[in-house]
């Protein structure tokens, strides 16, 4: 009866994971309360806490399990103090670890994506565990209710029935319970390292499901932002209260740039911001007063909110921030609950019900379930929940472009940006030809010049000692030589730091490669071109590949570095990537903000991707066209 001994232990751990089946049932009602007013009403502290505490539930689970391995990433370090004693977070410094600490801590959380396998166990496990874990417990129970209870009421064929039922309950137990851990396993372990073609469109879906219910949690909070603008329009037009238009203007910003990153970066739609700049507070007037659209101020303090003022108020971007709060709870929230709506009626307004009554349940009341056909409900429910899948990343991308309709930059903002955008890489070209003309200048007075200066008085100390001193003539004469060959050294460097040879003999690609022999870090270099492109072009990224292998080697720690240089027909691509810490930031100064002064001159635009811990990612673009005859080895 070994069997049977095995099958009751199994029913037991069966028990076991069917009260983790209604632990985490309670447990996801008590998430969902804190999440949907956390991403919903933007109370963004509600939202680490239930994340973390799931994830003793899910510990739990594995454990039980067989002891399925935690894949979760390491706990950030707490903020570190700049020189000046403050705490910085992205472009952000606080004078207190508080803030830095939590966003850190709010990014690690939902940044893993063992958190969303966390909260997909949770919520499909009381279902799956109520079936795996509770019916093999069910059947041993009603077989032993039938065959001890019912053969007076039901006759003698109420005991061998109930006998099998026990008999089949502790035969599925050990099954069931595998399966749960299997489920459990693949569920909450790592991830494997291929997934399959269905698990990966499933997952591709889920998270599309998850960034649209963010979405529509944002559009509870365009609604109370559109409600403080028509409170704020009253107060402007009927009032007058004009001194609160600049600070509420320049504080929505925050959630339409925030829509701007997300439609970039969820929905592929590139929204470029569409504000003008921050005005510059002009110089005092020869009798002390600033002028501001023929006004004059006494106070720097009134000139510069006047500024605001005149900023917010005359800049159409203002009016479409607001017209777009008034829309997005309608149109925005209308996208994003089609496959939410979908998927949240399928399953619970049909497939949970259609079971219930499968399995005989009276009591389903509501109006959306086929309570006479359970079967059509079933597959009413699968359906919608199939619907809800397919056309979520369509309505991500849809919700992509609404936000660009009215949150990109209108024609007339475009010109005015690149009229700007060109008189800015102008002056950046005329600055960087002067200063690269300084350094020739430099170069040449302080090296070869100085040398040559030296020969010529040492070939005049030759011609005076050649008949008095022939010996130390001919050692002046080996100074010379040394001097010379100097002086045609630094010549040479000072040309290559302008056009360096290989570049134009043999390409951008054979150029990078022996660049990369002179760094001190290890550097790979993958070269894709299928031609030269132009040559002012080539010149400026091979110089800027320069700066940012010289940022690596020197600032980053990385112990390696991959360079990769494609052109799709269009652009010309260079991706740098280190495995140093990480932390570079453009907006610091130093070498990447100059690499954009420098490819901007050609339209080009850097992208830099260094978070803390690294890898740092810097990528070069510069539309152009490349010739059609390969003159360069790959």
């Amino acid at each position: 009866m070994t069997w049977m001994t095995q099958g009751m232990a199994a029913t037991g751990r069966a028990l076991v994971r069917g009260g983790l089946a209604i632990v985490s049932a309670v447990l996801l009602v008590v998430h969902l309360a804190l999440l949907v007013p956390g991403f919903g009403l933007g109370l963004l502290f509600l939202i680490p806490w239930p994340f973390v505490q799931m994830r003793r539930i899910t510990g739990l689970a594995r454990r039980v399990a067989g002891g399925v391995p935690a894949p979760y990433a390491a706990k950030p370090p707490p903020p570190e103090p700049e020189p000046d004693g403050r705490y910085r977070h992205a472009r952000q410094l606080y004078t207190h670890p508080y803030w830095p600490r939590a966003v850190r801590y709010l990014e690690w959380v939902t940044g893993d994506r063992a958190t969303w396998r966390d909260l997909g166990w949770m919520v499909a496990n009381p279902l799956v565990g109520t079936v795996l874990g509770f019916g093999p417990v069910a059947l041993v129970a009603a077989g032993g209710a039938l065959a001890a209870v019912r053969p007076a009421a039901l006759g003698w064929w109420a005991i061998p029935v109930g006998v099998v039922a026990a008999v089949l309950g502790f035969a599925v137990a050990p099954v069931a319970v595998r399966a749960h851990d299997r489920w459990t396993g693949t569920v909450l372990g790592p991830p494997p390292a291929r997934i399959g073609a269905v698990k990966a469109w499933y997952g591709r879906r889920l998270y599309d499901l998850v960034r649209l219910a963010a979405l529509g949690g944002l559009t509870v909070v365009s609604a109370f932002y559109a409600a403080l603008s028509c409170m704020l329009l009253v107060a402007v037009f009927a009032v007058g209260l004009v001194v609160f238009l600049p600070p509420f203007a320049e504080h929505i910003r925050w959630l339409t740039n925030l829509r701007r990153r997300l439609a970039r970066d969820w929905s592929g739609v590139t929204v470029d911001g569409p504000y003008r700049p921050q005005p510059q507070l002009p110089a005092r007037r020869p009798d002390g007063l600033y002028e501001v659209n023929k006004h004059l101020y006494k106070s720097a303090q009134w000139a510069r909110y006047n500024l605001r003022l005149d900023r917010a108020w005359r800049d159409p971007a203002t009016w479409r921030d607001v017209a777009f709060l008034l829309l997005d709870p309608i149109v925005g929230g209308a996208i994003a609950g089609v496959p939410l709506g979908a998927v949240g009626v399928g399953f619970l307004g049909q497939v949970i019900p259609g079971v219930r009554l499968l399995v005989g349940d009276d009591n389903v009341e509501g109006p959306l379930v086929l309570v006479d056909r359970p079967w059509l409900a079933l597959v009413l429910g699968v359906a919608l929940l199939v619907f809800g899948f397919v056309v979520a990343p369509a309505a991500l991308r849809l919700h992509g472009r609404w936000t660009s309709w009215l949150l990109r930059p209108t024609e007339k903002a475009r010109l005015d940006l690149r009229v700007r955008q060109l008189t800015e890489s102008r002056a950046d070209a005329n600055e960087a030809q002067a200063a690269e003309l300084r350094r020739i200048e430099r170069d040449l007075h302080d090296g070869a010049q100085a040398r040559l200066v030296a020969v010529g008085i040492t070939l005049g100390l030759i011609e005076s000692l050649i008949e008095k001193d022939p010996a130390a003539a001919r050692n002046l004469v080996a100074e010379a030589r040394e001097s010379s060959t100097k002086a045609l050294a630094e010549l040479r460097d000072l040309v290559r730091g302008v056009h360096p040879p290989v570049l134009q003999e043999r390409g951008l690609g054979d150029a990078v490669r022996a660049l990369a022999l002179e760094v001190p870090v290890p550097t790979t270099v993958r070269v894709d071109l299928t031609g030269r492109v132009p040559a002012p072009i080539e010149a400026a990224v091979y110089f800027a590949v320069s700066e940012v292998l010289t940022n690596a080697a020197k600032h980053s720690g990385a112990r390696r570095v991959e360079v990769r240089i494609e052109h799709d027909g269009r652009a010309l691509y260079v991706r740098v990537e280190d495995d140093g810490r990480g932390g570079a930031d453009p907006a610091l100064g130093g070498g990447l903000r100059g690499l954009r002064h420098r490819l901007a001159v050609f339209d080009g635009t850097v992208r830099v991707q260094s978070p803390s811990g690294g890898p740092t990612v810097v990528t070069l673009e510069v539309p152009c066209a490349s010739s059609s005859p390969r003159t360069c080895t790959s």
